[in-house]
């Protein structure tokens, strides 16, 4: 067991098999690769993208069908090889949240750039879409609002 002290969520134990890894980075990060996935509160559909290496480095992140029904974003096969991911290999997909400071109704999803993880190996890729119909930032018009998103 391992543990991480983080300003957010204080001191965290984990087990190497808890880590996600995106051997390129985030977008913006590409120095910072080991991750956890943290569950926002019971019942919530958020979750957190915690730094291994960075503390103070967290991002609010959701399955994005729970405010995009039709997502489907077509990743591409350079992408997929690299996650070793086949028809039937179980994965998760992500998005990163964005909230305006005092703004929850403000919401918006990057669905241009989803997480896409390899549930079976934990390698992860923040892929890049090159399709108009996901955008960068999309707007959330009815944000859980019995759902607090502070930490």
């Amino acid at each position: 067991m391992t543990e991480l002290t983080t300003p957010r969520f204080g001191t965290i134990e984990f087990n190497a098999d808890d880590l996600v890894t995106f051997a390129d980075g985030l977008i913006g990060f590409p120095e910072t690769k080991k991750f956890l996935i943290l569950q926002h509160k019971e019942g919530s559909p958020f979750r957190w993208l915690q730094s291994v290496e960075e503390p103070n480095l967290a991002f609010l992140i959701v399955d994005p069908l729970t405010y995009c029904a039709d997502y489907s974003p077509q990743v591409n096969a350079t992408s997929v090889a690299s996650l070793e991911l086949l028809e039937e290999t179980p994965h998760l997909v992500y998005t990163i949240v964005t909230i305006p400071k005092g703004k929850p109704s403000d919401m918006t999803l990057n669905l241009a750039g989803p997480l896409v993880i390899n549930a079976v190996n934990r390698k992860a890729m923040q892929v890049v879409l090159d399709d108009p119909k996901w955008p960068l930032k999309y707007a959330v018009q009815r944000a859980p609002a019995q759902d607090s998103i502070a930490a």
